[in-house]
């Protein structure tokens, strides 16, 4: 017992010293983190310029069944791609559910892609890159309708969230 009551007091000051070790660094680790709420913590991340613009679903209707269409091809290219030069995001802004959802042709399309599209979003949440321009926007997975890869460079992301604010 005597040996053990030894090593325990020398175990007692080694765990003094590591505690207080461990809170120096508690106190002052957490100011390297890289957080996303910057721009060029976001862009360091992304790596891409992110670029927004505002569409109507109306106007836009081919472009996005068309996208929809390529969800099957555009899930290989999400789970490869590992930089763009460009990414772009589109609101759909008389699509959110406060204006009423997306027009009828386009929802027919994504309720008929609805599996191929609940893997895309998982997917995107898997690709660093792309989860950060998206997450980066304040726009929800589920908000996601579609993307369109223009050939190896850009990808455009059509969105029915709002624009943050």
């Amino acid at each position: 017992m005597k040996y053990f009551a030894s090593v325990g007091q020398a175990g007692s000051a080694f765990g003094r010293v590591a505690l207080a070790l461990a809170l120096v660094g508690a106190m002052t680790g957490g100011g390297n983190a890289q957080g996303t709420d910057s721009k060029a913590a976001i862009d360091a991340i992304v790596g891409s310029e992110v670029q927004e613009e505002e569409a109507r679903a109306v106007a836009d209707a081919d472009k996005v069944i068309a996208a929809i269409d390529k969800t099957g091809d555009a899930i290989g290219f999400v789970r490869k791609v590992t930089k763009l030069d460009t990414v772009e995001i589109v609101f759909l802004k008389d699509s959110s559910a406060a204006e009423g959802g997306l027009p009828a042709n386009i929802q027919a399309k994504l309720d008929a892609k609805q599996s191929e599209v609940a893997e895309l979003r998982k997917e995107l949440e898997g690709n660093a890159m792309l989860f950060h321009a998206i997450d980066s926007r304040q726009i929800l997975m589920q908000d996601v309708v579609a993307i369109d890869f223009d050939g190896e460079t850009s990808v455009t992301i059509y969105t029915t969230a709002k624009p943050a604010s």
